[in-house]
């Protein structure tokens, strides 16, 4: 059991009705740029879109309704490492059986926010027209710099480290065992956790294989590979510039996008729409309100430069842990709209998988494009481990 010193705290946050009148006054005194006629998303954010999200944020968008509906997950704060770490702990409904106990991280530029609607639909599985023995308990902790997380005073924590506080904080919440799921930067978090916490991990789940170096040279790849590495580098090309400025220098970034609410909402809406399955259409994955809210959280919690940080973190991990392939049983979903989808042969490569799939819908952030489907995903491939919690 925690003593208490660790053990979590309920946390449920209100906002200072003075924050929200800065953040409206910032809005409507915006010096917004010029845009190329007809330019559109070619150059970035789309000038006409923003100009009509931020008109909604500063006259119709309603935080405090938002606030109160996050409120109604249950949330907690512990100290981890020197860090106030926030997470969401939500025990399964009425279980039929064994239920298996599952860590989901998240990644850039999202928070919890990313699992919010598949929250219920894990823990009551019965309630959503599937088996209640398929109910999870879950955790899903805000990384440290986002999100209500304390931010690291000193250097950055990189994708290792965390996953060694989210084993900490599975021991407190008295998990000896778990499965672990992610996407983006979660995704190498939890890789981590089936890296060095194997005999505690059951299982992991990831919607993304990252790019770990090649241990040999391109002719030891089969074609699809080979294939596959061109277009990530085309990619990289393309539409790598945030990711080499999030490496780079995230603290000149940070200036202005943690002044500017609008040059923040530039930043997050623009990769928002180019990386969800939205067919260039960013509401037909996000409503107005769900961008809003993601959007609002990084505001006002002052975290864009220390999110972006942990990037300058992961790009100083040593090769030889990058190269380390995962021996836990692992699953992935690569989902039909999401970027740079691997082949299952580097799957194989970089992992011990036992289960591959490509749904048809959903993009990188699948969870809240497609939380019906990402949630099948996971009870389809937990299943066979639940029993391996009380062996």
């Amino acid at each position: 059991m925690p003593d208490d010193v660790t053990r979590p705290e309920p946390f449920s946050p209100q906002t200072d009705p003075a924050a929200l009148t800065d953040l409206r006054a910032r809005l409507r005194a915006t010096r917004w740029p010029d845009a190329p006629e007809d330019a559109g998303w070619s150059l970035g954010t789309d000038l006409g879109y923003l100009r009509e999200l931020v008109a909604y944020w500063a006259d119709g968008f309603d935080w405090p309704a938002q606030e109160a509906a996050l409120a109604r997950l249950p949330r907690f704060r512990v100290p981890l490492g020197g860090l106030g770490i926030h997470f969401v702990h939500a025990k399964a409904v009425a279980p039929a059986g064994p239920v298996l106990p599952l860590v989901l991280s998240h990644g850039w530029p999202d928070s919890f926010w990313r699992y919010t609607k598949v929250i219920p639909l894990l823990t009551d599985p019965g309630a959503h027209g599937a088996d209640p023995a398929d109910a999870f308990d879950v955790v899903v902790p805000d990384l440290p710099g986002y999100g209500y997380s304390d931010r690291p005073a000193g250097p950055p924590l990189n994708s290792i480290a965390v996953a060694g506080l989210w084993a900490q904080l599975m021991d407190v919440l008295g998990y000896p065992r778990f499965g672990a799921a992610g996407g983006d930067l979660g995704s190498h978090v939890s890789r981590y956790l089936a890296l060095d916490h194997a005999p505690r991990v059951v299982a992991v789940h990831r919607t993304d294989a990252g790019l770990p170096p090649l241990t040999g040279g391109p002719t030891d790849l089969v074609p699809e590979e080979r294939d596959w590495l061109r277009l990530v580098a085309a990619w990289g090309a393309a539409e790598g510039g945030y990711a080499a400025m999030h490496r780079t220098k995230p603290q000149t970034a940070a200036f202005g996008l943690t002044d500017s609410p609008v040059g923040l909402a530039a930043w997050i809406v623009e990769k928002l729409r180019g990386w969800s399955d939205c067919d260039g259409d960013i509401e037909r994955s996000f409503t107005k309100d769900e961008i809003l809210t993601n959007v609002t959280l990084y505001w006002l919690t002052g975290t864009i430069g220390s999110a972006m940080r942990m990037y300058r973190a992961n790009a100083e991990i040593p090769p030889a842990q990058l190269m380390r392939r995962v021996e836990v049983p692992s699953g992935f979903s690569i989902f039909a709209g999401d970027v740079v989808r691997p082949p299952r042969a580097w799957l194989d490569r970089t992992a011990n998988t036992v289960r591959a799939t490509e749904p048809a819908r959903g993009g990188h952030f699948a969870a809240f494009e497609e939380p019906e489907l990402y949630a099948e995903e996971l009870r389809e491939f937990f299943r066979p481990y639940r029993a391996a919690i009380t062996a």
